[in-house]
């Protein structure tokens, strides 16, 4: 049986102590980097260099020494390119990756077992020794894709945040980040040929405070957006740490920031676009895109300037929460269902998503959309994101569709870690620490083929009530160290997991977040400071539907 004296998360395939003497990195230790891997040395000495004070340079005869090595054989032996292999004996760790890629997931390992001071940016304690046992690890990912989706759209998140959440998702070896980057709130990306949509659709002239049902407002305005350099910086970043940066651009509904901005994008013969301002408040929007042609090509622009920014295999088009009733009432939209010979608005919107699965797969991109994409029929290419529960996942890999899995009654981490009156405005069910660690991404009802279309899973944080980062931190771990392991490690079935173990393991690993600056949410319950008394929230009673 596999056991885990050295608290890593997420679990390794297998670990094995030694029983010769362990590791010990001091002033003399440096770095070999096998060709292909000076890029993980880098990252070494900026980060465990940085936290020891200890030089890490290259190694030479007579020095201990980490070792990197890339072996694509390893991909063949443990599972893929993301594999590695940690050797720990004496004089030497030795870390083998079957990439760069799997070599960066070793180092993260390596960087957990040297202690939680290891993850400061600067030494705490003169001649501390730093130590690592004896130990072998064979490890790799269960799924292919491990993501969170930041929604920096309802409150925006400074560039220097956004770097910092890529840094703790390279500390859990996660490796999708999918960004939120337009909705009905606000518009977060610059796009050139369409100035206004910064100009104007990044700032909202004040914001509700917890639920839409809540009477209480921030009275100030609130916005920001990235420039391109800032999208370029980090999607940049995120691959120095290889994580894939997945943009989303909503259409056509959550839409808003956009038709303030550019009112003609929106049902002018229905209502008065040009009084529209930047959406204050949550909810379903009924605003949304209308289906002309000059709204396609708007949005071919944008989508053209997304693409030079974001080299990523997919897309996200959104394409939820698209309330029809403007399209009913719209002559417009009513002789485009009848030109295309189209049943309903529902098909209407399965034609507004197909054709940019068309376009973006003419340039070799992927669509991908939330699960309300296969309503009307879905887009031929597009992989789906599964958010209302396994449903919309179970029936896209019936039909020959990728899928991600992110259920809302499972992993959306806005939804509220307790039932007690502290929980700091309490959205959704209840989804604790053993929730989300007994969460399984696979349903059980798919065949073997079937399954191989579930790419892997995803976290999904909505940040209508997280007005900064200490409350994204809050809501987000420690749930996303559990997420992660559910992504990373071959777990058994969700009742046969060992929750006991891996609240063990977070023992230490809450030392590493304390090391990080992380704001969690204390497993005892949340601090003072970390509480929003009188602020209404929409906790929803009793256990989540299981499907």
């Amino acid at each position: 049986m596999t056991t885990f004296p050295t608290d890593v998360v997420p679990a390794p395939l297998s670990t094995e102590t030694g029983d010769g003497p362990g590791f010990r990195l001091d002033a003399d230790t440096g770095i070999e980097a096998d060709p292909g891997s000076e890029p993980v040395a880098r990252w070494l000495r900026a980060t465990v260099g940085a936290a020891t004070g200890l030089p890490l340079p290259p190694h030479t005869g007579g020095m201990n020494r980490v070792q990197l090595r890339i072996l694509p054989a390893l991909a063949g032996e443990l599972g893929g390119p993301e594999a590695y292999r940690l050797t720990v004996d004496g004089d030497r760790a030795v870390l083998d990756g079957a990439s760069r890629a799997g070599l960066f997931r070793g180092a993260q390992t390596f960087r957990q077992l040297l202690g939680p001071e290891a993850f400061r940016r600067a030494p705490v304690t003169r001649g501390q020794t730093w130590e690592v046992p004896a130990v072998t690890i064979h490890d790799a990912p269960r799924f292919r894709w491990r993501g969170i989706m930041l929604d920096v759209a309802r409150h925006f998140m400074p560039k220097e945040g956004v770097l910092r959440y890529l840094d703790l998702m390279a500390a859990h070896k996660l490796n999708v980040f999918h960004f939120h980057l337009t909705d009905d709130q606000g518009w977060r990306i610059q796009i050139e040929r369409h100035p206004r949509l910064t100009e104007i659709g990044s700032w909202r002239a004040r914001t509700k405070i917890g639920h839409r049902a809540s009477p209480l407002w921030e009275e100030k305005p609130h916005g920001g957006y990235y420039t391109q350099d800032d999208i370029r910086e980090i999607v940049s970043y995120a691959a120095e740490r290889h994580i894939t940066v997945v943009p989303e651009i909503d259409v056509p509904g959550h839409s808003q920031a956009a038709i303030a901005a550019y009112p003609e994008l929106g049902n002018t013969d229905v209502i008065d676009t040009s009084a529209l301002s930047v959406w204050d408040t949550w909810g379903i929007n009924p605003n949304v895109l209308a289906p002309t042609d000059n709204t396609l090509r708007f949005y071919e622009g944008v989508f053209e300037e997304v693409l030079e920014l974001f080299p990523s295999e997919f897309v996200h088009v959104g394409g939820d929460e698209c309330p029809k009733d403007q399209w009913r009432r719209s002559a417009t939209a009513q002789a485009r269902i009848r030109e295309l010979g189209l049943a309903d608005e529902d098909e209407l919107q399965s034609w507004f998503i197909g054709h940019f699965d068309a376009w973006l797969s003419a340039r070799g991109r992927r669509l991908i959309g939330w699960d309300e994409i296969l309503e009307g029929g879905p887009a031929q290419g597009a992989a789906v994101s599964s958010w209302r529960g396994y449903a919309g996942g179970i029936a896209a890999a019936r039909a020959g569709h990728d899928v991600v899995m992110c259920p809302e009654q499972q992993v959306y981490l806005d939804h509220r870690q307790a039932p007690g009156p502290d929980e700091p405005v309490p959205i959704g069910w209840v989804r604790t620490l053993e929730d989300v660690y007994r969460f399984e991404p696979v349903p059980p009802e798919l065949t073997p083929e079937e399954a191989r279309h579930v790419l892997g899973t995803q976290a999904n944080v909505w940040t209508e009530v997280m007005e900064d980062h200490a409350r994204v931190d809050y809501q987000t771990f420690p749930r996303l160290a559990a997420f992660a392991e559910v992504a990373w490690s071959a777990l058994p079935a969700p009742a046969e997991r060992d929750f006991a173990g891996f609240e063990r393991r977070m023992a230490a690993h809450y030392r590493r977040l304390d090391a990080l600056g992380v704001a969690y949410r204390p497993p005892v319950g949340p601090q003072p400071w970390q509480r929003r008394p009188g602020v209404l929230g929409r906790p929803i009673d009793g256990p989540p539907p299981s499907r």
